[in-house]
């Protein structure tokens, strides 16, 4: 078994694990970074949403690795197994050891596509897909294009995900291709959450239940999927509340996984003792509360904010500040407020742009009343925001 030892070690090389090289390489007395991911593509899953929708073709989403890893970062192509913060250590799966000064943890988030009975078999044929993986977002158009009437299902899992307003997006997407196609008089649009309510800003959420007085879409709230029949096209669903159960027949279901903290951040000692097993951080420096040389940002953590990689992009700087000061002996003064923002895709050209942070309290950028609908939010989304990503933000410039 070989050793080395790395001044700042970074787990993953996704959107997190990425900004926070990318600005740290940009400031005096940066530390050697060594980022860990074995990844062969970096995706852009914002871009996920209006694939699905038939906008973009997938490979609009993904560049190579090498294109995004930054210049002057040590990259280690392999995925960790085991963390041992006690001895500064982090094991990987080749057998390798690697040991830290400091280390960022940002491997993003698990999707549990097994905890849905009959979903991995299934998953990408037979009427069933999802925007949230890269091999079958373009068949959720394939769906669309070619959908006939029936039970359109678009699900909401009883876990934290990454980008909450995802499963609804393709749900107003689809119901404007459905009436565009003729189809929309002999469909039912059905939105089954297990949340209690369309969105959680009050704000928003108003708006949204608008939408769906106007547009006729079915709400089952509270309502957990379980199961698929794929045999007899049956979702189950169980109710959150009283563990009921409920059978919808589909002709289309988009499926929203259960997601959590990948299993080698759960079982480690950085994890919360909670089922998800995110990583026990500070939500305002992201400093782990156990363990101060080690940090946390991104879908993995604890953070308890919405997972989008715009909560990412306030979150970078205010860990980078805090990880320098803390090289330097000197407080942790940066603080993240729980600024994340949401482009909610409501047609096409059509978005509700909602920024918020901590508590629900709204932290818009923009003069207007973010909760109406504008195509100007839907062209920030679909495509000024891509390019911010790959040359701005990945860059260390934003």
């Amino acid at each position: 078994m070989t050793q080395s030892h790395h001044e700042l070690l970074i787990v993953g090389g996704g959107t997190a694990g990425i900004t926070v090289a990318a600005q740290l390489l940009q400031r005096e007395g940066a530390p050697r970074i060594t980022i860990v991911d074995a990844a062969r593509q970096h995706f852009y899953q914002p871009l996920w949403t209006l694939v699905g929708g038939g906008v973009f073709p997938r490979e609009a989403s993904m560049r190579s690795m090498d294109e995004v890893m930054p210049s002057g970062v040590t990259w280690i192509r392999d995925r960790v197994a085991d963390f041992d913060p006690e001895k500064n250590a982090v094991k990987l799966e080749s057998g390798q050891t690697l040991t830290y000064d400091q280390l960022v943890v940002a491997p993003g988030i698990q999707l549990d596509w097994k905890k849905i009975d009959g979903l991995v078999e299934t998953l990408g044929k037979n009427g069933v897909t999802s925007n949230y993986d890269y091999d079958t977002v373009s068949y959720t158009w394939e769906l669309i294009r070619k959908f006939q009437g029936g039970n359109a299902i678009f699900t909401f899992p009883s876990t934290p995900i990454k980008c909450a307003g995802a499963p609804q997006k393709i749900l107003w997407l689809a119901e404007e291709s459905f009436r565009k196609q003729g189809v929309r008089q002999r469909s039912e649009v059905i939105f089954a959450s297990a949340g209690a309510a369309i969105f959680g800003i009050p704000k928003y959420r108003v708006a949204l239940e608008k939408l769906v007085a106007e547009r006729g879409v079915d709400t089952r709230f509270e309502k957990d999927l379980v199961a698929v029949r794929p045999g007899s096209r049956e979702a189950i669903f169980r109710d959150v509340k009283t563990g009921g159960e409920l059978v919808l027949k589909y002709e289309m279901l988009h499926v929203t996984p259960p997601q959590s903290a990948p299993d080698f951040v759960k079982r480690s000692p950085l994890a919360q003792s909670t089922p998800l097993g995110y990583v026990d951080v500070d939500a305002f420096t992201m400093q782990h509360v156990r363990h101060p040389n080690v940090f946390s940002l991104g879908d993995a953590s604890s953070l308890p904010c919405s997972k989008t990689g715009a909560a990412i992009r306030k979150q970078a700087p205010a860990l980078v500040e805090n990880l320098l000061a803390f090289r330097a002996g000197k407080p942790l003064a940066a603080r993240y407020d729980g600024y994340a923002s949401c482009p909610l895709v409501t047609g096409y050209g059509k978005v509700i742009l909602a920024e918020f942070g901590y508590d629900g309290v709204i932290l818009e950028t923009f003069p207007f009343d973010q909760a109406k609908e504008r195509y100007s939010m839907y062209a920030l989304k679909a495509h000024a925001l891509p390019n911010l990503y790959w040359h701005g933000m990945l860059r260390g410039r934003m």
